[in-house]
């Protein structure tokens, strides 16, 4: 299933692995993100609910340069998670760059296979408990095949994690695809074609639409590759909720999830109550959709997916046995930086949505460091001065807070 577009889609990825990353910043920091962040899947793939201890099979399909591939085998290996973590892609050179940016961290739970991920099926990997494809599916030709191929390599039981563009946030983006294909075609040296690329952009006026977006900075910070992944890249489609929750159904799956769900929720944005009274007689798709509509910042969707036929299982929040984990946040820190009047400012690219905390919210964040359960917090907390139901309100109100930011979520158990 290839094409003259897709051998073009292959050259790039060559001369640009994608994105540039250098194995000697490894040192330096970990690159943190999601899908694939092993706390996110935990919770919303599992639920909070699959061992620690039962070995965990992840697939990165489509791993290019490796963020996803060494965020989540050094979290593995940091909190010593048996499994292996397998980079999937078909671009010899970015095999290379990710062998060096493990090595470099001394990763041994890693391994690389190079190759396509439409021939999942018969290459004798998988089956897979956590698949990741970000960034891959709304390249191929045919993203449903994409799709469907990932879903042959999925255990019973597992989720797919995904990443796909998203129109509106990437306002400007096709105009300045349509004018390098008149300047810079596709059948060009990639070389060639950047330093036009970068002619343009010092060129383009103030009116083009690329230079009034803010949230899209790839072809000014992104290096070489950034800026072809971008603006030169010979196929790219982006999706919106509902394309990309059709997309997914047509695969048997569901999505359980979008990144943050609160992004997700216009009520975040609608304070009118008549507006509100309308928003609450749309389904959960048609909810996210409007507020991607109305907020026009989101350039990628990030989609946790189960298998259709998956039972709707909560997180077991109340269960005392439960460990809460703040994802990468200070408890302390963030008890003691909380505001008197109990808002806690959340931006979502630029966009600044408030989020009410209860009353005993800084007891409670400031005691959970993702090793202490619950009822050990919960009975530290009532032995400070809170009521036992006080403190049971005010747990449910925290994680009906923080949980739908992505903040609040609960570990693998054991």
């Amino acid at each position: 299933m290839t094409d003259q577009t897709d051998g073009q889609l292959a050259a790039q990825y060559e001369a640009f692995p994608y994105p540039a990353r250098d194995a000697r910043e490894e040192a330096k920091r970990l690159i943190i993100g999601s899908p694939s962040h092993l706390r996110e899947v935990d919770h919303w793939i599992f639920g909070g609910r699959r061992p620690a201890s039962q070995p965990l099979r992840a697939l990165m399909a489509g791993g290019g340069s490796g963020d996803g591939t060494i965020m989540l085998a050094q979290q593995m290996a940091t909190l010593r998670r048996p499994g292996q973590v397998t980079w999937l892609d078909r671009s010899a050179a970015a095999k290379r760059v990710v062998q060096a940016r493990a090595a470099a961290r001394g990763l041994e739970n890693i391994r690389f296979e190079e190759g396509s991920l439409l021939d999942l099926a018969g290459s004798g990997l998988g089956p897979f408990d956590y698949i990741d494809c970000c960034g891959v599916l709304h390249h191929l030709p045919d993203p449903a095949a994409g799709l469907a191929a990932l879903v042959s390599a999925l255990a019973p039981g597992g989720g797919i994690g995904l990443m796909v563009y998203a129109p509106h946030g990437r306002t400007g983006v096709y105009m300045m695809q349509d004018a390098l294909r008149l300047l810079a075609p596709a059948d060009q040296p990639p070389a060639a074609r950047v330093e036009i690329a970068k002619r343009l952009w010092k060129q383009a006026p103030d009116t083009a639409w690329l230079r009034k977006n803010p949230w899209i900075d790839d072809h000014i910070k992104g290096g070489n590759a950034g800026l072809y992944d971008l603006l030169l890249n010979p196929r790219d489609r982006a999706y919106t909720v509902p394309q990309l929750a059709d997309l997914v159904a047509g695969a048997g799956l569901r999505i359980a999830c979008l990144v943050e769900p609160l992004r997700y929720d216009p009520d975040s944005y609608l304070s009118d109550p008549r507006l509100r009274a309308r928003t609450a007689g749309l389904d959960r798709i048609a909810r996210a959709a409007l507020a991607e509509a109305i907020c026009g910042n989101m350039g990628i969707h990030i989609a946790y997916c189960l298998r259709a036929e998956a039972p709707e299982v909560a997180p077991p929040w109340e269960d005392d046995a439960a460990i809460p984990v703040l994802r990468e946040l200070d408890g302390v820190a963030l008890a003691r930086g909380l505001r008197p009047d109990g808002i806690l400012p959340v931006a979502f690219d630029d966009l600044r949505v408030p989020v009410p905390l209860p009353r005993l919210a800084a007891a409670f964040l400031s005691r959970i460091d993702g090793t202490t359960p619950w009822g050990t917090i919960m009975q530290a907390v009532v032995a400070a001065g809170a009521s036992p139901e006080q403190a049971a309100r005010d747990r449910t109100a925290l994680v009906r807070a923080l949980e739908p930011v992505n903040r609040l979520l609960l570990a693998a158990p054991g």
